[in-house]
């Protein structure tokens, strides 16, 4: 099976081997969280000032969550089928993903570098992961890629057969890449980031979760320097 290297768009972050995060378009700011708190009093600002800062730490330290819904940001992303499904389980925003029912699977598969393949030592919710032996990395490296092989060219011989695709696509591994759109505001997007950036998550999505914080460090810098000192917690 000849991969495809497939082209990073322009001020996407590329996350894994073939995967990325790009800001789509957003419309947040953290203007948008003052007058959103402002308006209980009848007021609105056009600018920033210290005192607006100000009230963008007590909102989120005393957690009134709800002035920072008044945004949105809206990602386009590639990921590994494995990562989107623990992905999806933040139901607040709006995804609309790659259909192998309409358009030919991809043939990028996610492949660990050596560094991320991992042995877990203990039980479920209370393991650790220990350093693998240079040779099972290898093997788990080549076993991966021989599976995704055989299954994508399954998956072409099916369609060749006359097969649906919506049939065909079931032969397709959980490590395959898929593209979705996200749109979710900066409350939800914290969550996020705040359960999938954090050191007990999958590394793989963890990867994900530090790509999208820098967009919202981008758009939103006084709120994101609150979220960081009130200990990562969403409001």
């Amino acid at each position: 099976m000849a991969m495809v290297e497939r082209l990073i768009p322009d001020r996407a972050i590329r996350v894994l081997d073939h995967g990325f995060v790009r800001l789509d378009d957003a419309m947040a700011s953290d203007l948008s969280v003052v007058n959103s708190a402002r308006v209980s009093f009848g007021r609105r600002k056009e600018e920033m000032d210290e005192s607006d800062e100000g009230l963008v730490r007590f909102l989120m330290r005393d957690r009134h969550g709800t002035p920072f819904e008044h945004n949105a940001f809206r990602f386009h992303i590639r990921a590994p089928i494995f990562v989107v499904r623990e992905w999806m389980r933040h139901r607040v925003g709006s995804f609309n993903e790659f259909s192998m029912r309409y358009a030919k699977a991809t043939d990028d598969f996610c492949v660990p570098e050596v560094e991320d393949v991992r042995p877990q030592v203990g039980k479920p919710g209370a393991y650790s992961f220990e350093p693998v032996e240079a040779e099972l990395a290898e093997q788990t490296r080549d076993e991966l890629q021989a599976v995704y092989e055989q299954a994508y060219e399954t998956y072409e011989r099916l369609v060749e057969l006359g097969v649906a695709r919506e049939l065909a696509r079931s032969v397709m591994p959980v490590g395959a890449y898929t593209e979705f759109y996200w749109t979710v505001n900066a409350r939800a997007l914290m969550n996020f980031v705040s359960l999938r950036a954090n050191e007990n998550a999958q590394r793989e999505i963890r990867r994900y979760a530090e790509a999208v914080e820098t967009f919202l460090a981008e758009k939103m810098p006084v709120t994101h320097a609150a979220f960081l000192a009130a200990g990562r917690v969403a409001p």
